[in-house]
């Protein structure tokens, strides 16, 4: 499994280098549609897991809020991100 994560990995990288010239105006909304897919698939696979839904009123006022600072931090980085590449280029 470690190797088809690192092998579709050096795929990505590879076609982005062969790529880089090429002008790739939907690939922002195909990128940004991906994240949403994800995020709504792992939010079916946590509401279909009985263990943690049972475990959910046991984590506290603490562990949501680390949590949503995770979630809100890495969003605010990657959006910084985003807009840090798209003004290189």
């Amino acid at each position: 499994m470690t190797y088809l994560i690192f092998t579709i990995l050096l795929s990505g990288i590879l076609a982005g280098y062969l790529l880089k010239r090429r002008r790739l105006a939907r690939l922002p909304h195909i990128i940004l549609l991906s994240v949403w897919m994800l995020l709504f698939l792992l939010g079916i696979e946590v509401g279909a897991n009985p263990r943690i839904l049972q475990g959910l009123h046991r984590l506290g006022v603490e562990a949501a809020a680390l949590s949503l600072a995770g979630t809100l931090g890495s969003c605010l980085l990657a959006l910084g991100l985003w807009k840090f590449i798209q003004r290189k280029s």
